[in-house]
């Protein structure tokens, strides 16, 4: 999936996440995370950032995160979100999700 042009998804409500993302220059992701819950849960928010980074095989980016205790699976969906808006994609490849995760 390659990325276009920077994008936004999510709020800065409580219990949900803002993650911005814009393409990088560079070898690998840049992930800047602030997070209420970050010495909890810091790695654990990393880890799913570049799982979903690595399912949609998205070149290096730069991810921004502003954490209010968001649930993994909403940080999923706004990265997700943030990553077609980025991409200009109407879609996400769900059926070829589908199949490598069998």
């Amino acid at each position: 999936m390659k990325i276009i042009r920077e994008a936004m998804a999510g709020t800065l409500e409580s219990s949900d996440v803002m993650v911005r993302i814009a393409p990088a220059e560079g070898p690998e992701h840049d992930l800047l995370i602030a997070s209420s819950v970050e010495k909890q849960f810091g790695d654990a928010i990393r880890q799913t950032l570049l799982q979903v980074l690595q399912q949609y095989d998205v070149p290096p980016v730069q991810v921004i995160v502003d954490d209010k205790g968001a649930l993994d699976c909403v940080l999923r969906a706004r990265l997700e979100t943030a990553l077609m808006r980025a991409s200009e994609t109407a879609t996400l490849p769900w059926e070829e999700r589908r199949e490598n995760a069998e």
